[in-house]
């Protein structure tokens, strides 16, 4: 068997959300990662295998964690195809398993990501046909293994996606509204708020009911990845499936009740409501977080509690003047009805901030994929 790169020097990369740098940091360390470096949206850690796994099945902040398995100089597409058909695929692959790729490709001779992903396949299924006759097919919605191409000025490195897609598809969503929050951002939203656990939390805008649903992981210790059907590291030639079946059962058991009255929401539209509970009913523990179709202006007060939400901002609305008179209204109620409490807004149009009529003490930048979005605190005196 070779030696691949991440053997080489026990190093694997940890991608994360534009703004979601300290989180992801914190959670690498908790979780048992040393030698932590800066990568471009990531960090290269180091990591026992036991701790490697439970990393991918506990982590609520990192996008994607990937083992490198070659880096290597790509200045054409016929150097990406011999160099990736010297790599034995059987390692990773055998013909009855599928596979998918995600590429990117940037500042190089190779111009198209969807093109450098094609030449990969074409040398993985290659290599396959001329040593078994048969070959592995593509499936791109839940593959066994998927790997990562990344060709940054014609330098190019193969990983394999160790969650086996996005970490933030975490299986609960089984239907969202219109504009829905990626779980690992409502994730770093929850770590960002330093809740104290014992604070009662209300999302009077609560959608599909995501932030709601990742304050609940966090409480109960709830492995982010439980509902997850496939991991990339089964793949790996080193897996060991003792150590696994021993770390997930493990974290596990030690999932914590929920208590009543913790974690609340409401929301004006029904249709999303019942969304939320179809995706908090994914969670067999989850059954006390207490949401109703009302409108926040119905609310006769929210006093001494953590008020977390990501009102809408022209995409669930008609118009963006109508979000700014939403805002508007919702910063009067938070000013004549929350008496004690803090209010963490999540805007991801910057330009609607101030329609909200307060002034934040707080302004934290955190993306939502390339849009630029801010959290902002307001205490409630």
């Amino acid at each position: 068997m070779n030696e691949y790169l991440y053997q080489k020097h026990n190093q694997f990369f940890s991608q994360y959300a534009y703004g979601s740098a300290k989180a992801a940091k914190d959670e690498l360390i908790e979780l048992g990662a040393k030698n932590i470096k800066d990568g471009y949206l990531g960090y290269y850690f180091q990591i026992k295998i036991n701790d490697l796994y439970k990393l991918v099945y506990l982590s609520r902040i990192s996008t994607r964690i990937l083992a490198p398995i070659s880096s290597f100089d790509c200045h054409s597409e016929k150097y990406l195809y011999k160099t990736a058909k010297n790599i034995n695929w059987e390692n990773f692959l055998t013909v009855n398993k599928t596979f998918s790729i995600i590429a990117n490709v940037s500042n190089s001779n190779i111009k198209n990501s969807k093109y450098a992903s094609y030449i990969l396949k074409d040398a993985i299924v290659d290599q396959f046909r001329e040593n078994k006759k048969l070959r592995p097919n593509v499936n791109t919605r839940f593959p066994d293994l998927l790997l990562n191409l990344y060709i940054h000025e014609n330098k190019a490195r193969i990983s394999i996606d160790l969650g086996g897609g996005s970490l933030h598809k975490r299986g609960y969503r089984k239907s969202n509204n219109d504009a829905p929050m990626k779980e690992n951002l409502a994730a770093t939203i929850i770590d960002y708020i330093e809740w104290d656990k014992k604070t009662p939390i209300y999302d009077p805008f609560c959608g599909s009911g995501t932030l709601l649903i990742e304050a609940a992981i966090k409480y109960t210790q709830t492995p982010a990845s439980l509902l997850r059907q496939k991991f990339g590291f089964l793949r790996l030639p080193e897996f060991n499936p003792e150590i696994w079946n021993k770390e997930k059962t493990h974290y596990n058991k030690q999932i914590k009740n929920l208590p009543s009255d913790l974690i609340q929401g409401s929301d004006i539209d029904n249709d999303v409501i019942l969304k939320a509970k179809d995706n908090i009913n994914s969670f067999k523990n989850f059954s006390s977080i207490d949401i109703e179709n009302k409108d926040f202006r119905n609310i006769e007060k929210l006093n001494d509690k953590l008020i977390i939400t990501n009102p809408p901002y022209g995409i669930r609305q008609n118009s963006i003047e109508e979000a700014t008179l939403l805002l508007s209204m919702f910063g009067d109620f938070l000013k004549q009805k929350c008496a004690g409490s803090t209010a963490f807004v999540y805007f991801g149009n910057k330009e609607i901030i101030k329609k909200i009529g307060l002034k934040p003490d707080l302004k934290i930048p955190i993306n939502t994929g390339k849009l630029p979005g801010f959290l902002c605190r307001y205490p409630i005196y």
